[in-house]
């Protein structure tokens, strides 16, 4: 896997995404990660400026779009294709985890990432193939939303985690959320380890794990159950807490 992130600030991205299990990976050559300066592409003459007013008034500065084009043109003929190209706003779908397992199977990604009131329309049209949003929320930049999504994805890139099941069988896992996981000591403040996980039944703790999960969803995330994979055994489980929710 192979990012390109286009930025005004490219060393939040080095900063942010060289450290502990995706810094480790990109040292394997497990992924590799490039951050473009788009103001090493704006005119000469403006001195590294990129923004300027917005057409029809209003508050705050405008991306253009030649510097973006251009940082964008020059990275196209380096990788030799037209790849995906990822623009970070509030208005574009919202990034789930089958997002992130499809483009976990590209071999290029480019993340682009606007400030100030954003960036030109016309090279939007031009170059973006994905808007996604991280959240209903304004951040003062596309550089979080990026890492966020490149953290996600490289999780999913055979690898980059230590125990490949990880990878699988964690929250948003067939649309539920995970379930509590315990260590040593099995007593801590009074609070023990539930007995099922230490009963080497490994049939009792799947099917303990599984309920917590749907437990958890129907508690914590009950809209992520619209889109679950559930059978018949899990959807009598939840008639069964709808139930005792009632009742209490």
């Amino acid at each position: 896997m192979n990012y390109h992130v286009l930025t005004l600030f490219p060393e939040m991205i080095l900063a942010g995404m060289n450290t502990s299990i995706i810094g480790r990976a990109i040292e394997k050559g497990l992924i590799s990660l490039e951050a473009v300066n788009i103001r090493d592409y704006a005119e000469e003459k403006r001195k590294g400026r990129v923004d300027d007013y917005p057409y029809g008034g209003g508050a705050g500065m405008v991306m253009q779009a030649e510097p973006v084009y251009a940082a964008y043109a020059a990275l196209e003929k380096k990788i030799g294709k037209k790849p995906r190209v990822i623009y970070l706003n509030p208005q574009g779908q919202v990034f789930r985890q089958p997002l992130a397992e499809e483009l976990a199977q590209e071999e290029d990604l480019v993340f682009l990432c606007g400030h100030y009131e954003g960036i030109d329309e016309r090279v939007l049209e031009e170059i973006v193939t994905d808007h996604v949003s991280v959240g209903d929320y304004v951040l003062t930049g596309g550089e979080l939303p990026a890492m966020v999504m490149m953290d996600a994805i490289s999780r999913l890139v055979p690898g980059v985690l230590n125990n490949e099941e990880s990878a699988q069988f964690e929250s948003f896992q067939d649309n539920l959320l995970e379930y509590p996981q315990y260590s040593r000591p099995e007593e801590w403040r009074g609070k023990k380890v539930p007995a099922v996980l230490l009963s080497g039944h490994h049939g009792n703790v799947e099917q303990w794990r599984r309920e917590q999960s749907l437990r958890r969803t129907f508690e914590r995330r009950p809209d992520l159950l619209e889109r679950a994979n559930l059978s018949v055994k899990d959807r009598k489980y939840l008639e069964n807490l709808l139930a005792f929710e009632i009742e209490t």
